[in-house]
């Protein structure tokens, strides 16, 4: 996709008096009701003034002088290539005077090649030639001057809708009308030409206004530090202010209110509107004031970066304080202040698309005319590590504007570990306004679990102390993150700016750093450091495989967090080594595979547990003895090929959740499960010599209960005890000769039974 910038010695300006924006030249035989009906519609429809002769011809004009007159009216002119249209002397004749006034008025000139070559119209070749070369007949005198237009107007970037989204004309279409806004926006006396995609924001963002509509309207633009929220506020701002009979914008609420308190911004406001220097004594006396000022007035407020619900209390107030027509723009990182203050609409400001974002760093990254070709690649790649955040690609843009190709290279490296601090220090603000659980909750997301199911490690979350259904909900409305199809999410340098919080001030020190989940720091821990004591990690995440690893987690003595995966090798088996020696008291989630070739320490009392999940593990016992874990809610044993027997779930009271699967040795489950009062879920699958279940006496909160793919398991339990909350009973694949009548008798409110695989089943009759 093409770059558009207007040329330095353009002659179009502001000043000129304008009939059109856009000016259609194309070949009405070929696409008049395809896709010039499409792009004028789509046009139209975002209040761009476009001339289409069929539409804007009015009876007994002249066609010549019209045309030519709407197209020194016109500030863009979009010329329109078909197979077809050089067979048209008139559409040749167009074309000539649109590059004359491109040439003498600085008329904005821009192709589109639609289904036809660029190459084809420089050089009229293909069917572009066929069509063109009927005119050396028809009008020979001025075919030479039709070829230079032609080869000119060919040379100016464009647009090929074929090669748009795979050809796709509605998308192209869109990207089409969303760079002519653009381009009419930079046309603003106010507006930095370096700004892209702001024209499409802008319209959006006037629409939600409303303006000359009666009422008083609040609309937030919302949105991630660094998106352009302030840039969209304010040349709003410039552009409608004037409609209003009093207007006024406040930057940096935030800060301002931070250093000077909200009296002076109220001061501001008021003196601003008033024309005279007003003083306020307190914020009540500042509300008031603002209030019976303003609630006669039609007035135009900006209140830009706001991070607080009292500043929008004392500042904004409600809409009974503003006369009719009154319209208030509040900025903010924070969705919930602008739901807790009632806003009418909230805008969230959309980062660039990939085109927008390449031709906002090339403008700062490139001179006019010293675009390197062989710097795309490397301009690809920081567009890519922008992921569309306008502040980053200004800020690296002009940074390496001067910079050669070595020097690329060095700093895209450097960007993978240190971000640049003008970019992190915008992004770290929200952060920074984030309780002390929410900025743990916001660090585990950046390290561990950006792209995981959100449903499948909230319980972790929990398990930490994190609450965290507020605790997500809080980092979403701070734009920290976002949920994309049930996966955890956050823009590449919001998960950068995260990493490098962690790293803090020891970025080559990973031993000082709370979270470790890089292989090869963890690999550089296990070799130099692993029998040294620690008490910075509290999280550790490893995929992969070390036999000092044991050794370095037994001395992590404020671990919390342990997620250890060993590789998984072509025949499905992992390599098993020692358990720690030592665990942390500390520990509240633990996810171990592979590390399980000797039984958990005896030491190893973890009050705060509260998920268990041990894979792949070759002891026979968990651990010696009984253990009392007061808090554990969920323990998952999954292909613990020797293991013999299960603890005594009497020392896990408060357990919700237990899954047994691939055990082919364990033969018994202990007896205490079956007066268990906590269990919601029990799951049993592939354990071959298991014969039975422990006899229930309580059980009285099991909703699930499934017993899968166990060969030897013949005999249900008895049901001692009405089992009021069974939902969910699966016997699948098991050798069972008899289902005992107490199923029926106890468990009353059943609505599922799967009794799916049996050779040999004797059954009662059920009713479900």
């Amino acid at each position: 996709m093409a770059s558009f910038s207007l040329s330095s010695d353009s002659t179009l300006t502001s000043s000129q008096s304008w009939s059109y924006d856009v000016f259609l030249n194309f070949r009405g035989d070929d696409i008049r009701r395809t896709f010039v009906d499409h792009l004028y519609s789509a046009l139209v429809d975002r209040l761009i003034r476009t001339y289409k002769d069929n539409e804007e011809l009015h009876r007994g004009d002249t066609i010549s002088s019209s045309l030519f007159d709407a197209i020194r009216g016109s500030k863009i002119a979009l010329i329109i290539f078909s197979k077809n249209y050089a067979d048209s002397s008139w559409c040749l004749d167009e074309l000539a005077y649109i590059m004359e006034c491109r040439r003498e008025r600085g008329l904005i000139s821009i192709p589109i090649f639609y289904h036809v070559d660029a190459s084809d119209v420089r050089q009229q070749k293909g069917d572009f030639g066929k069509a063109f070369s009927k005119q050396e007949m028809k009008n020979p005198m001025k075919v030479e001057s039709w070829r230079k237009v032609l080869v000119n107007a060919s040379n100016i970037a464009g647009w090929e809708p074929k090669y748009i989204a795979n050809g796709h004309e509605a998308v192209g279409i869109k990207q089409i009308v969303g760079t002519i806004l653009d381009i009419l926006f930079s046309l603003n006396p106010y507006v930095d030409e370096t700004l892209v995609g702001m024209g499409t924001r802008l319209y959006d963002l006037k629409s939600k206004l409303e303006i000359g509509k009666g009422g008083v309207r609040m609309v937030g633009i919302w949105g991630i530090g660094g998106s352009g929220k302030t840039t969209l506020a304010s040349y709003m701002y410039k552009e409608i202010s004037q409609q209003f009979e009093g207007h006024c914008i406040v930057d940096n609420v935030r800060d301002e209110s931070s250093k000077n308190g909200l009296t002076s911004l109220q001061n501001k406001i008021l003196s601003n509107l008033s024309k005279t220097p007003v003083v306020v004594q307190n914020v009540i006396d500042g509300r008031n004031k603002i209030k019976n000022m303003l609630c006669r007035s039609n007035v135009l407020m900006v209140l830009d970066d706001v991070d607080d619900l009292c500043q929008l209390e004392a500042l904004a107030g409600s809409h009974n304080w503003y006369g009719d027509g009154s319209r208030i723009v509040i900025t903010t990182r924070d969705e919930n202040l602008l739901a807790a203050h009632k806003v009418d609409v909230v805008y969230p400001m959309s980062l660039l698309s990939d085109d927008e974002a390449i031709r906002l760093f090339n403008r700062h990254a490139y001179q006019e005319k010293n675009h390197l070709e062989d710097y795309e690649a490397l301009s690809l790649r920081v567009v890519s590590y922008a992921a569309g955040l306008p502040l980053a690609l200004k800020i690296l843009g002009s940074f390496l504007c001067d910079k050669d190709e070595n020097e690329w290279q060095s700093a895209l490296a450097k960007l993978r570990y240190i971000p640049d601090p003008k970019v992190t220090d915008i992004l770290k603000i929200s952060y920074d306004g984030l309780e002390s659980f929410q900025k743990e909750l916001f660090l585990d997301i950046a390290c561990f679990f950006r792209g995981h199911p959100k449903d499948e490690r909230m319980e972790i979350f929990d398990a930490c102390g994190f609450y965290s259904d507020i605790g997500v909900k809080v980092l979403i409305q701070k734009s920290l993150i976002t949920i994309s199809d049930g996966n955890f999410d956050m823009h590449n340098l919001v998960q950068e700016m995260g990493h490098h919080i962690v790293r803090g001030k020891h970025p080559n020190n990973p031993g000082k750093h709370s979270r470790v989940w890089l292989e090869e720091d963890i690999e550089d821990l296990c070799s130099s450091d692993a029998t040294t004591e620690n008490n910075s990690i509290k999280a550790i995440r490893f995929y992969g495989e070390s036999p000092r690893f044991p050794e370095l987690v037994a001395n992590l003595k404020k671990l919390r967090l342990l997620i250890c995966k060993s590789i998984l090798r072509n025949n499905y088996d992992t390599t098993v080594f020692e358990a720690p020696t030592f665990l942390s008291n500390e520990l509240r989630y633990i996810h171990l595979s592979g590390y399980l070739a000797s039984p958990l320490p005896e030491t190893f009392q973890p009050k705060k547990l509260v998920i268990l999940s041990l894979h792949n593990s070759l002891h026979e016992e968990i651990w010696t003895g009984n253990k009392r874990l007061p808090k554990l809610k969920q323990l998952n044993l999954y292909d613990a090929r020797n293991l013999l027997s299960t603890p005594d779930f009497d020392g896990f009271p408060c357990l919700e959740k237990l899954t047994i699967s691939g055990c082919p040795k364990l033969e018994e489950i202990h007896p205490s499960i079956g007066s268990h009062t906590s269990l919601v879920y029990v799951r049993v699958d592939s354990c071959d010599r298991l014969r039975t279940f422990p006899t229930i006496t309580q059980l009285k909160k099991l909703k699930i209960f499934k017993i899968l793919s166990c060969k030897q398991f013949f005999m249900f339990p008895e049901i001692q005890s009405n089992m009021d909350s069974l939902e969910e009973l699966s016997l699948n694949d098991v050798g069972m000769l008899m289902m005992p009548s107490s199923i029926q008798q106890r468990c009353t409110n059943l609505t599922s039974l799967e009794l799916n695989g049996y050779e040999y089943l004797k059954s009662n009759t059920f009713k479900i």
